[in-house]
This record gives C-alpha cells, sequence and structure tokens, in this order.
C-alpha cells in the first residue's frame, strides 16, 4: 500500500478524481479538528470513500507538562467520525511551559524512557487502541546515555506500542550525527512496524541535513527504503511533501518508485516463502 499526505490544496482535485496510485493518506489531526463549512464536507467525503491515517503534531509525548486529556478525547471522537485506521505521533515533545511550534529531541536517557512510556500508555488506554511513534530528525542530542536505536526500541517494547518508520529521518540523522543508517535500519524490530514515511529534505551544508518535506525524494533515501523492505518485508509506505508541492503528475512519479519498490519485494519474498 502506498500513502500521500493530504493538504488542504488538494481537495478539489482529489473529490473530482482519486488518482489509483493512492491507497491511503495521511492528515494532521490538528488541522482539521475545528474546521467547518466547505472544507469539513469536503474532508468527509473523502474520509468516507477512502482509507485515512493521522499523524499528530501537538500531543507532546515527551513534554514534562501534563498530557492534555482533553485534546485526547477530542482525537478518539474525531477517528470515530472519520474511520481513521491508526493514529501516530512524533517521539519528540513541542511544549513545556508554553507550547515551542517545534518538535525538540527528547533527552536519550532511561528515565526519559519510563516518562514517555508511561504517557504512550495513558493515551493508547484513552484512544484504546495501539498508536504508532515516529522516529523523528534532531539536531541536538541533550544529556545523551544511551543511543537513538537503543532509547527507540526500548519505547517501543516497553509501551507496547508501533512505529512509524520514517526513512529519510533515519538519513538525515545519519549524516548530521555520524551513524551508519543501514545498521540503524536493520536493528528496528519488524513486528512493530505500522507503516513508513519518506520526504525529501534540504542540505544546508555537507554535514548538516534540515528535515523539511520540501523537495524530492533523493537516490540515497530511496535506496534506503529499498532496504527497508529487505530486512522488514514491504510494509505501506506514505509520500511526505509539506511544501513547495508539486502538481500531481509530480508526486505520482514518486508513488510510483515506492509501488515499484514494494513489487520488487513482493515477488522476492514471495518467491523465498515458496
Amino acid at each position: 500500500m502506498v500513502g500521500l499526505g493530504l493538504r488542504r490544496e488538494m481537495l478539489d482535485e482529489l473529490l473530482t478524481q482519486m488518482p489509483s496510485q493512492i491507497d491511503f493518506m495521511e492528515v494532521a489531526p490538528e488541522n482539521w479538528l475545528k474546521l467547518g463549512g466547505r472544507f469539513a464536507k469536503q474532508f468527509k467525503s473523502l474520509t468516507d470513500a477512502n482509507n485515512f491515517l493521522c499523524h499528530g503534531l501537538s500531543l507532546s509525548i515527551g513534554s514534562p507538562e501534563p498530557l492534555d486529556i482533553e485534546f485526547v478525547k477530542s482525537l478518539k471522537v474525531f477517528f470515530k467520525t472519520h474511520n481513521i485506521k491508526l493514529f501516530s505521533e512524533h517521539l519528540s515533545y513541542c511544549s513545556g511551559n508554553g507550547h515551542m511550534y517545534d518538535l525538540m529531541p527528547i533527552p536519550f536517557t532511561e528515565q526519559a524512557i519510563k516518562h514517555v512510556v508511561s504517557r504512550i500508555k495513558q493515551v493508547q488506554d484513552i484512544l484504546e487502541q495501539q498508536i504508532a511513534i515516529e522516529n523523528v530528525s534532531y539536531y541536538a542530542a541533550p544529556d545523551q546515555q544511551i543511543s537513538e536505536l537503543d532509547f527507540t526500541n526500548e519505547i517501543l517494547q516497553q509501551a507496547d506500542c508501533k512505529l512509524l518508520l520514517d526513512v529519510n529521518n533515519i538519513y538525515v540523522n545519519s549524516v548530521n550525527h555520524g551513524y551508519d543508517s543501514e545498521h540503524f535500519l536493520a536493528n528496528l524490530p519488524s513486528n512493530r512496524i505500522a507503516y513508513g514515511h519518506v520526504a525529501g529534505h534540504y542540505n544546508e551544508a555537507d554535514d548538516l541535513i534540515v528535515d523539511t518535506h520540501g523537495a524530492d525524494v533523493i537516490d540515497p533515501v530511496w535506496h534506503l527504503l529499498d532496504l527497508a523492505y529487505q530486512h522488514h518485508g514491504v510494509f505501506p509506505t506514505l509520500l511526505e511533501r509539506d511544501f513547495n508541492i508539486p502538481a500531481m503528475p509530480e508526486l505520482i512519479k514518486e508513488l510510483d518508485i515506492i509501488h515499484q519498490l514494494q513489487a520488487k519485494h513482493a515477488i522476492t519474498q514471495n518467491k523465498e516463502s515458496a
């Protein structure tokens, strides 16, 4: 399965004709929860006819501030209204004495693991379903005691949650922090992967990449997605594009690449199991 992140400017076009390359779509619930009027009706028409996931922006799972219980309850209603199949969030935080409007890195410590695990469990209890947590891009690792890989795997195991595997974020972090992207990828738990993301980024310098979702996916990221399917089997994968959004035919070209990689590995895995 191949997906695309829905942006408001795509509504009219997708309501007229949904490209066959799109098997599911993803939205940030914060951008749609309080919408009314024409946009709300158009969105409901799309969710009634298509498979949708939600990828949150403001749950702030690693924040020291109390969890926003009323927000989580409003998500539960929204998911039921729109038949949302899965909710994912970033392994990060965006609030602490106010909202910071950015995704901040959680310290890679045992104490942070316990804190995050308890909050994920609380969210899952309220929603009455597992959620997926995304490995995020980050630009500093304050008070780091353990590796990003160990930190991520411990949270997945202890919280009994799913993983949103962002392949571009692995690539970005491997360049920015000097680690082996293929080793990181191979050592994630296959059974926890709910779905994946690919996206483009911006090269600020040779050793600094900014995760922008504003450009085409580059060849090294496609290669890493290829390896992800090799290591973990084929999983649903979504293309993110947040700005500099090209015309739909250009987006479809990237969706076709995902389809081609998935077909390649589906054939290989079928032969191996025969």
